[in-house]
């Protein structure tokens, strides 16, 4: 009995030392901030100025159009009194139907950028992935972790600039970017 108790730390320990012997390596990590790498990469960049190219006439026409309402509105309250009842009505039906003009073109672009928007970054998304699958495949890690679930890392596990690089190379900004 005394020898059984005897070998017992000498077993733990000869294990211990074996499981250390056949351990893998270790495991190589990296952290990438995907968010940031897809909205600085340039074709992004590219596709926010097309953007606002696409629907700035639309945005230009709602522009007008408050700013229409607000006259009209205006040209209510300083008439407060010399207007017919007829004129009046009148002012204030078209005031109500620029409204809901305005309304339903606010919305309408709304969706529209949105929809856009996501088309965009949905590709742009899905190739940043791939870039940085490509990436760990390069530089042999094991894994990357988004930096939006990360509490800390330290800065030089950051590959979030090689990433933004890698996608720039691969996929530059001169082509075209997806059109609505």
């Amino acid at each position: 009995m005394s020898l059984r108790t005897g070998l017992r730390p000498l077993m733990v320990c000869s294990t211990l030392f074996a499981i250390a012997q056949i351990a893998p390596a270790q495991t190589k990590v990296a952290v990438v901030n995907l968010q940031r790498a897809v909205f600085e990469s340039a074709e992004i960049k590219k596709a926010d100025a097309q953007m606002q190219a696409t629907f700035k006439p639309r945005q230009d026409e709602i522009d007008k159009l408050e700013k229409d309402i607000a006259a009209l509105a205006q040209q209510l309250q300083t008439s407060n009194g010399k207007l017919t009842a007829q004129q009046e009505a009148d002012l204030t039906a078209q005031g109500q139907n620029k409204q809901r003009s305005l309304k339903y073109k606010q919305d309408d672009l709304q969706a529209d950028a949105q929809s856009y928007r996501n088309d965009v970054l949905s590709k742009s998304s899905q190739k940043m992935n791939d870039v940085v699958k490509k990436l760990a495949e390069e530089k042999g890690l094991d894994l990357i972790i988004d930096t939006s679930t990360t509490l800390y890392f330290k800065p030089a596990l950051d590959l979030t600039n090689d990433a933004i690089a890698a996608y720039d190379k691969q996929y530059p900004a001169t082509a075209a970017a997806p059109a609505k």
